[in-house]
């Protein structure tokens, strides 16, 4: 018998759904690249429910008692007296979202002492110290691909709400006003702009494909060139660092991981490189932007617009800059959680567990930390070393 730690975010403040807005999901066989979705033997939930909550359970509770595991579900996950603490001793696999993260610390990571599997329902797995997983010869997996597309659609919103002023205006509306001089005087065509990523792998050739029709200049940076053939085909600039990529953009949006190499790359000093009046997105992870150097840039005019949903440490606490700086679209960390992606990482989640109890190889593709080295994706991705910020930097932030 194996415990489960599972960690998800809490229901609805009105209680778990009895009725959905829409009655079925859309059908989607494979990826853009021709990756498979999640396939496991079977799945214990209608898709298109709530499962990234607690009560949802991303439907995994009758498999893992029907086999005789112990499975702990909770939305407890900081400081020393929550419910993961309680049971991380003993737990031989803890599953986390990138939207509620349980940051698996380096100290973490030596209390839990039966510790084999640290899975990420969804992508994206820096919230687990890595160097730690690999010293300890810890796996740590994710749902590749199940989100990816979602976040995707949510940066192209975001572009579009900062240049047209979209939540100003609608803010008009809920106050019952008509002021069209104040909507506008913030609002811009997209059409035209240079618009820029850095990385371009799952997600941000997603975002370069979907910005493609509004008739703007595309530019990117990755360490991993596109092939020639997509260039020619979306019109791209390649930049060979991001520093020149952002002198020559109206917009960046950030879509690479988290690691030593990216932590903080958004800062006083790269800011500066940055055309007046660009705007910045980012749904990757809120570490790769200094906090209070966003707030700066806004408050000066630097930048004309920030939105995002990712935050340190999440959740994001109430005196956080981000939640009260001007001209910012933010949200809670929600891009890749609609109720289509819930139904993808949750149904991937159920293939990597019952790979790893029934002792099969996981998916290359879903592999972050294997064996003692960075795996499969991971290698492709990540750098060793920590950029996941222990538990004396998030009490910077936040009382645990």
């Amino acid at each position: 018998m194996a415990k489960v730690v599972c960690v998800l975010y809490d229901d609805p403040v009105e209680g778990y759904p009895k009725s959905y807005a829409r009655d079925d999901l859309p059908k989607i066989e494979r990826y853009p690249d021709g990756q498979t979705l999640p396939t496991p033997k079977a799945i214990d939930f209608k898709p298109g429910t709530l499962l990234g909550s607690v009560s949802g359970e991303l439907g995994l509770r009758r498999y893992l008692e029907s086999r005789g595991h112990e499975f702990i579900v909770t939305s407890s996950k900081d400081g020393p007296d929550s419910v993961l603490e309680q049971h991380l001793a003993d737990a031989e696999v803890v599953i986390s979202q990138p939207f509620w993260p349980a940051y698996l610390t380096a100290e973490r990571v030596a209390k839990a002492r039966n510790l084999k599997l640290a899975l990420t329902a969804g992508i994206g797995s820096d919230h687990v110290d890595l160097q730690a997983a690999i010293d300890g010869g810890v796996t740590v997996a994710e749902v590749t691909y199940c989100n990816s597309i979602s976040v995707a659609e949510h940066v192209v919103m975001m572009i579009l709400g900062l240049v047209r002023n979209y939540i100003p205006s609608y803010q008009w509306v809920v106050k019952g006003g008509w002021n069209i001089a104040d909507c506008v005087a913030r609002s811009y065509d997209v059409e035209g702009m240079h618009v820029g990523t850095v990385a371009a792998g799952r997600i941000g050739l997603a975002v370069l494909r979907r910005l493609k029709p509004f008739d703007v200049h595309l530019h990117y940076n990755d360490r991993h060139r596109l092939p020639e053939s997509v260039e020619k085909e979306l019109g791209l600039t390649w930049h060979a660092t991001r520093e020149e990529l952002y002198g020559a953009c109206d917009v960046v949006t950030l879509n690479c991981p988290l690691h030593p190499e990216t932590e903080h790359m958004i800062n006083d000093d790269t800011l500066k490189l940055f055309k007046s009046g660009a705007y910045l997105v980012n749904t990757a992870r809120g570490k790769l932007c200094d906090r209070d150097a966003v707030a700066r840039a806004l408050e000066s005019g630097q930048l004309a617009g920030y939105a995002g949903d990712v935050w340190f440490p999440q959740p994001a606490p109430q005196d956080h800059p981000w939640r009260t700086m001007p001209h910012h679209g933010m949200t809670p960390h929600i891009s890749g959680t609609s109720l289509s992606a819930q139904a993808r990482y949750a149904a991937g989640v159920r293939e990597i567990l019952e790979c790893y109890f029934e002792g099969r190889p996981i998916r290359d593709e879903y592999l972050i930390v294997q064996g003692g080295a960075l795996a499969g994706t991971g290698a492709h991705s990540y750098s060793k070393g920590n950029a996941t910020g222990g538990s004396e930097e998030a009490a910077k932030y936040k009382k645990l």
